[in-house]
């Protein structure tokens, strides 16, 4: 495996890739590696012949007040992790030669899907998601690039970031990876204390109740909010950000499930703010 740090060299590695004849698979990730990371790195391994993980803590994504000084961060394990798991190149770039203008002049805005819910708790956090999006892109070059439901607004802005802007990019979405007790993988849950911990399962029961709702014949997403808002709120620990039912590729709020939806909520569990979502059965 190897270790690169600068955008130039990687941007050369991918282009010799491609005039072999190989194809390249993209894991864009922030570093602190789980079996979610793990899941997607797997599925790129089996469909493509030069693999690339970015490891990254994008400072344009984190609003004034976050945890960008605290985010978990360990790239010798990482490393590891990535050799492991069979990635062929790593890239691991610092701050300046991702952002040698900081603040960038130039930005993505990531249009009106940016600012619903996620966007809207989180200011500015889809612009900087969009623009290091773009600018990975632009170094790694055509490829497949593998990103997980769990952030699901994240993917729907990527996914419009590839079509409007013409990137020769294929995203591919693949299933959120859980605990037994059906709490999403990511990388803030390691910053949970016990309790918290055990209190943040009630994230997936609110999606689950919601899901079971549609199965039985409900269609109204009012009613569906208010059982997973009742759900979240009776967790002493837990105190809800958002929950709603959006449409699978707006994120718009609807009002009736009548087409592709999905359930969302956003909650804080002590000092972690924790997200997840679950596509709702079809009417």
């Amino acid at each position: 495996m190897e270790v690169i740090r600068s955008a130039a060299e990687v941007r050369a590695a991918c282009d010799r890739a491609r005039a072999e004849g190989r194809r390249v698979g993209f894991v864009p990730t922030m570093g602190a590696l789980h079996e979610g990371h793990a899941s997607l790195v797997r599925r790129a391994r089996s469909e493509c012949d030069l693999l690339v993980l970015s490891i990254f803590v994008n400072p344009l994504q984190f609003g004034p007040g976050e945890d960008f000084e605290t985010y978990p961060r360990d790239e010798r394990g990482d490393l590891e992790t990535a050799e492991r798991l069979g990635v062929d190149l790593v890239f691991a770039p610092s701050v300046e030669e991702m952002q040698p203008v900081r603040p960038p002049e130039v930005t993505v805005d990531p249009g009106p899907l940016g600012d619903r819910l996620e966007g809207a708790s989180r200011p500015g956090h889809f612009r900087g998601v969009a623009t290091v999006v773009a600018r990975l892109f632009n170094i790694v070059g055509p490829c497949r690039a593998y990103f997980g439901e769990k952030d699901a607004q994240q993917l729907a802005v990527v996914r419009r970031l590839v079509r409007d802007l013409g990137f020769p990019v294929e995203v591919v979405p693949c299933p959120t990876v859980r605990e037994p007790d059906g709490l999403a993988r990511s990388s803030r849950n390691a910053r949970l204390r016990p309790e918290e911990r055990e209190a943040a399962g009630c994230l997936f029961l609110a999606l689950s109740e919601a899901a079971e709702r549609v199965r039985s014949g409900e269609r109204d997403a009012a009613t569906l909010v208010a059982v997973m808002a009742r759900e979240i709120g009776a967790t002493p620990l837990a105190r809800l950000d958002y929950a709603a039912v959006v449409d699978e590729e707006t994120f718009e709020e609807v009002r009736e499930i009548t087409g592709p939806a999905r359930a969302v909520v956003a909650a804080r569990f002590g000092s972690t703010r924790l997200i997840d979502n679950l596509r709702l059965p079809g009417p």
